[in-house]
C-alpha cells in the first residue's frame, strides 16, 4: 500500500510538472520540484517493495510526510518566494491535487505505522 501511494503521489507530480514549470521557466521552478517530488517518490516506492525495511519505511514516511505538508501549506498560505524556490500559493483543490494529497495522507499513515511495529516487533539490525 506504501509503494502503490507513492506511486500515484509520483505519476500526479510528473504529470503535472510541465504546466508548474510555466511560472518560472529559467529557474527552479514548482515543474522541476514536481519532477524531483516525482523521482523520489518512485525511488523509495521502489526501495519498499524491494526491501520493506524499517529504514524504507522512515524514508517513505518522511517523503510521504514532506510533501502532504507542502500541498497543505501552498494551498492555505501564500509563501513568497524563498531564494531558489518559486513562490507556489494555489488557493484551490482540484482532482489530481486531491488524489496526490490523499495517497500522500496514506502513505505517511502507513508507513508511519510500518515503522513502529518494526520497533515493536525487534530491536536491532534493519532488515
Amino acid at each position: 500500500m506504501i509503494a502503490s501511494a507513492l506511486l500515484v503521489d509520483a505519476v500526479v507530480h510528473l504529470h503535472l510538472a510541465p504546466q508548474y514549470q510555466l511560472s518560472a521557466p529559467g529557474g527552479i521552478g514548482a515543474g522541476n520540484l514536481f519532477r524531483i517530488q516525482g523521482v523520489v517518490a518512485i525511488a523509495a516506492a521502489a526501495w519498499v517493495m524491494l526491501r520493506g525495511s524499517r529504514n524504507s519505511y522512515a524514508a517513505a514516511f518522511l517523503i510521504a510526510i514532506s510533501a502532504l505538508g507542502a500541498v497543505i501549506v501552498y494551498r492555505y498560505v501564500n509563501v513568497p518566494m524563498l531564494g531558489p524556490l518559486p513562490a507556489m500559493y494555489e488557493p484551490v483543490w482540484f482532482t489530481e491535487k486531491t488524489a496526490s494529497a490523499v495517497a500522500e495522507a496514506v502513505a505517511a499513515l502507513v508507513a508511519a505505522a510500518a515503522v513502529l511495529a518494526g520497533a515493536h516487533r525487534h530491536v536491532g539490525a534493519d532488515r
